[in-house]
Formats: structure tokens, sequence, C-alpha cells
């Protein structure tokens, strides 16, 4: 479970320019739930997430994870229980670095970073089998460079990375949002199956309200740093995406 309780975060403090992007926001996400965020620009999606992972640390409040104040917590421990996958394909992944040393990286997720990058043969093979999951061709190009792939090998890529440990939570960051159409259709239909079948516990940020529809059990609307909807699945199921358009034009 993840327990979010009056967490503020202000930008330019003091300042004519100032922004709260987090208004004492409090959230409680039960484990296995996989919640929808939607929101105009600056309602405080990103930064949510942001303070939720670690990148920004809040000016107020307190986050526990099972029951574990993770607000304090460094970022490698952190990472540890909590893994993201952000809209652009180049974050979260070495270029420079073939695909099985990617995902050695990512299964060293929450070590101090002193540790070495090594991969044998055990390793590789399962990396090989996991990679053959996608059906995308790749099994036998685990040595290539990832910066070689396209947008949509990345981020799928990325994904089996995310659970190559047991992490507790998945954030996603519109993780479709660079992508054309058909790879960002395979790379939703990929993170549901992956979702399931790990039954992990998910924040999905999307500005695409056909995706917000489809996928999720629970629906919340941010608007100036608070919680301005929150619907179960019940009610997510009888909308439309004009409904949610319409969210976006209310005074």
């Amino acid at each position: 479970m993840l327990n979010i309780q009056q967490v503020t975060k202000t930008f330019f403090l003091n300042k004519p320019n100032e922004i709260k992007a987090l208004d004492n926001l409090t959230l409680t996400i039960n484990s296995g739930d996989f919640v929808v965020i939607v929101g105009a620009n600056g309602s405080g999606k990103s930064t949510l997430q942001h303070v939720i992972s670690g990148n920004l640390e809040a000016d107020a409040g307190a986050l526990t994870l099972d029951g574990q104040s993770i607000g304090n917590l460094p970022d490698y421990k952190r990472s540890k229980w909590i893994a993201r996958v952000f809209q652009n394909p180049l974050q979260g992944t070495a270029p420079d670095l073939s695909i099985v040393d990617n995902f050695r990286l990512a299964a060293l997720r929450g070590e101090r970073k002193k540790v070495k990058i090594g991969t044998d043969q055990v390793f590789t093979h399962r990396v090989q089998e996991q990679v053959r999951l996608l059906g995308m061709g790749l099994e036998d190009k685990i040595h290539q460079p990832m910066g070689l792939l396209s947008g949509g090998q990345r981020q799928a890529l990325t994904l089996l990375m995310t659970v190559m440990n047991d992490v507790k939570l998945l954030l996603l960051d519109e993780p479709t949002a660079a992508l054309d159409p058909r790879s960002a259709k395979k790379v939703m239909e990929l993170a549901h199956e992956l979702i399931q079948k790990y039954r992990l516990t998910v924040l999905f940020i999307t500005h695409n309200m056909k995706e917000a529809l489809t996928y999720g059990d629970r629906l919340i609307q941010l608007a100036n740093g608070r919680i301005k909807r929150d619907l179960t699945k019940r009610e997510k199921d009888i909308l439309k995406p004009q409904d949610l358009y319409e969210w976006f034009n209310e005074d």
C-alpha cells in the first residue's frame, strides 16, 4: 500500500511566479491497484510521481510504502521497490550499452552504486528468454547497443527491465506519448500483461483519454495540485473520452 498524507510541493516559493504543484494532497493506493491519473498541464501529475520516486523532496507531508516511511530514503533504496517508465524512450536506458548490459543495470537496481557490471551465460540466457516473449525478434540482438533500437522497442524493453526485480510500485509517466499509434498500442498491451502477471501496483499518467478509459481500475483527476475526482472502475466504465475532455473545459 502506498499512503500519501498531506503532501505539499511548491516551486519558486515567495516569488511572483510561485507555483503550488501539490497542495496538501492525500491519497491511498492499495496493493494491486492500477490507478490512472489525468489532468491538465500543471495539475501536479508529474510532480506527484517525482515526489514518490524521490526525484523531488516534498516540502511537507509523509509518504509510506507498505507501512515503511520512504520520504527520507536515499534514491538507491527507494528504487529497489519503485520502478518508473518515462514518456521519452531515451530516458531510463543507456544508449551506448548493449541490451543485455542495460538489463544488468536494471537487475542491480537498489544496490549501492559501486557495483560491477558483469553478465554471465546464465544471466544472458535469462535476458534472451525474457526478450523473446516480446515477439520483436530482439532475442538474437541483445549484444547490440540499445541506442540503435526504435522508440517502441526501447519502451518495451524498459517495461521488461522494470519487473526484473520484485518491485512493489510501477510509475508510468506517459510511456506512449512519444510513440506512433501502433507502437503505443503494443507497449500498453505489454504493460497490461506484465502488470497482471506480476500483480503490480501501478500509477499511470496519461493524456490519452482512450488509454485512460481502457486501462486501470481507478481514475483520478488532478487539478491545481489537488484531487478533483476519484472514480472507481464501475464509475469509470460508463464514461466516454468526450466526458474526460469536458473535464478540462470546466472553470
